[in-house]
């Protein structure tokens, strides 16, 4: 028989156990670490003619920075490296010129004492960003460099090997190899200096194989270049493609070396020929593109193009179609019954297929519709949109291509998008916007383990203006499934980390892009534009996805009560 004391040294040893063995079980909060902005030296776009953002994708854990010339991998200065939720940064040690100096926290510029250079020659260089758990992401460098040979009597591309420093080049056995006139010779790239130099000259002889000293900053040291011109008896020809929008067509293909293309078109039904304006010709060694502009949606049109003496046949091609959404007007509701037993509003007639949806089947889940209509005089029916705080949680009044697919507790996943095929270069609508001070940031949204995510990251929102914000995306993006079915673009609001997805701007699908945002009061029906802007143009769309929201953080759950949205006449415009 135990004693009082003894039972009590039992059960204080057994809570104390048992308190260990909770603390131990306790998993870490599960908060991911990304990549949010990253900069080096010398960056630019894939054509070095300007700065460019690193393209960062937050689903592969990747980066992609182009650089020019000017830089050598070996050693290249990062300028920024932003991460989120604080994450520790910690690079791989042998890559850095000293690992122990490498900035281990978000910055902008390295403070003094830092070093953040880094040996970028690999394919791929790995970062680990640290939270709670270890986030592998990698970083890739491509170093743009422009080299060109251009010479007189030339047929095809010069065949330049930077491996092997060597450089082919095939001229008309009509051309006199002791006396060939070089136009550019930038084996070294645009930046590098070669030593002797046959441009200064008026004739160089390439009658046998010659050599030639290459320095440029992206070596350390100089490298030793073979050239050889040889003759050939192959004939140079002009080609052409067409790639079509709806207002414009895009024309490209090669031309023989030393010639400028001469475009030109005409309408079906129509003789005389257009020539297309030189300022709208690139044309980088054979390689040209032509823009056609101003065209008819869903008209044929012929072309041909002149190289020299060499012509194409004449092809031809159509434009695509215009194509406008459904609805667009919000003039088709229908109301039926929330799960709460509210009224749930639903952008479509009753009996017909959606189009647009709301997150008003999560919102009625306990509460009422945020995203309803109104009749105004003179216009009929608006989508009207409000920020609301319903029973536990902030809502953004809402409107979207696609569909609202469940409701995951108080969290929503969505199908974004509508099929869609054409070009349209705007996207034209009418609006009034209430604007409330922010006083939701989030702080509801709490992960099991006691920390607020959102309210830490948009805390600062707090007593500033809430914004509207209305965004236009074309992509080629590849289907999801989701139950059975799919959807262009599945959106997760869910803030676990692991589950959470949200729309990315920079998602390589997107073809078009445009965006709208308002942070004050519009109290009169004002009519606004949104230009397309076309990141890629040799590809066509497959989807469109339009969002409309109350509230531009509404994602996360931070806005003001009571912002009004008022929506109508969304028009797509083919200029």
């Amino acid at each position: 028989m135990m004693h009082r004391k003894d039972i009590f040294v039992f059960v204080l040893t057994t809570l104390t156990f048992v308190a260990c063995a909770v603390r131990d079980d306790i998993p870490y909060p599960i908060v991911e670490g990304a990549i949010t902005a990253f900069e080096v030296e010398g960056q630019c776009n894939e054509d070095d003619n300007g700065f460019a953002e690193a393209v960062i994708d937050n689903q592969e854990r990747t980066v992609d920075v182009y650089v020019s010339d000017t830089v050598n991998l070996s050693m290249l200065r990062i300028r920024r490296f932003e991460v989120n939720n604080d994450a520790t940064i910690k690079p791989q040690a042998d890559l850095c010129y000293n690992a122990d100096t490498f900035p281990s926290e978000s910055f902008s510029e390295p403070a003094e004492g830092y070093n953040s250079c880094v040996n970028f020659q690999r394919d791929s260089v790995p970062f680990t960003l640290h939270t709670y758990q270890n986030y592998e992401w990698v970083v890739r460098v491509h170093q743009v460099v422009m080299r060109n040979v251009q010479m007189s009597g030339q047929v095809g591309d010069a065949v330049i090997d930077p491996i092997n420093c060597s450089v082919v080049v095939y001229v008309s056995s009509k051309q006199d190899l002791s006396k060939i006139t070089v136009q550019h010779f930038d084996i070294g790239g645009q930046h590098g200096t070669v030593i002797p130099d046959p441009t200064t000259s008026e004739t160089y002889d390439f009658s046998g194989m010659c050599t030639f000293q290459v320095f440029s900053p992206m070596n350390d040291r100089a490298q030793t270049w073979r050239v050889n011109v040889y003759h050939t008896e192959a004939a140079e020809v002009t080609t052409a493609s067409a790639f079509p929008h709806s207002t414009a067509a895009y024309i490209s293909g090669e031309v023989p070396m030393g010639t400028t293309p001469v475009v030109e078109y005409h309408a079906q039904g129509t003789s005389e020929w257009t020539k297309v304006n030189e300022a709208q010709v690139t044309l980088k060694g054979r390689n040209y593109i032509a823009a056609l502009t101003g065209l008819r949606p869903g008209a044929q049109y012929t072309y041909r193009v002149t190289g020299g003496t060499s012509v194409t046949v004449e092809q031809t091609f159509t434009t695509e179609e215009e194509q406008q959404m459904e609805n667009s007007g919000f003039e088709e509701w229908s109301i039926t019954t929330g799960q709460s037993g509210k009224d749930l509003y639903q952008p479509w007639a009753e009996g017909k297929t959606p189009y647009w949806g709301t997150g008003n089947p999560g919102a009625t889940s306990v509460g009422n519709s945020n995203s309803t209509y109104v009749d105004v005089p003179g216009r009929g029916r608006v989508a009207n949109l409000q920020s609301k705080y319903i029973v536990i949680k902030f809502a953004a009044g809402n409107i979207f291509t696609g569909t609202y697919l469940k409701t995951d507790g108080s969290n929503g996943i969505l199908g974004f998008g509508r099929p869609y095929t054409s070009f349209p270069t705007k996207l034209r609508f009418d609006y009034k916007y209430q604007s409330e001070i922010i006083n939701k940031t989030g702080g509801d949204w709490k992960s099991v383990y006691g920390r607020y995510i959102t309210q830490e990251l948009y805390e600062g929102l707090k007593g500033q203006p809430d914004s509207c914000s209305i965004y236009i995306a074309l992509g080629d993006w590849e289907p999801e499934m989701y139950d059975g079915k799919e959807y262009p673009y599945i959106i997760r609001t869910k803030p676990k980390a692991e589950e959470i997805h949200l729309f990315d701007f920079n998602d390589k699908h997107i073809i078009a892009l445009g965006q709208f945002t308002k942070g004050s009061s519009v109290d009169n029906w004002t009519t606004e534009t949104i230009n397309l802007d076309y990141r890629v143009k040799d590809r066509q769309p497959k989807y469109v996805i339009v969002v409309a929201s109350s509230s531009k953080y509404g994602d996360y759950f931070a806005g003001g009560e009571g912002s009004l949205l008022q929506l109508d006449n969304l028009e797509l415009l083919y200029e």
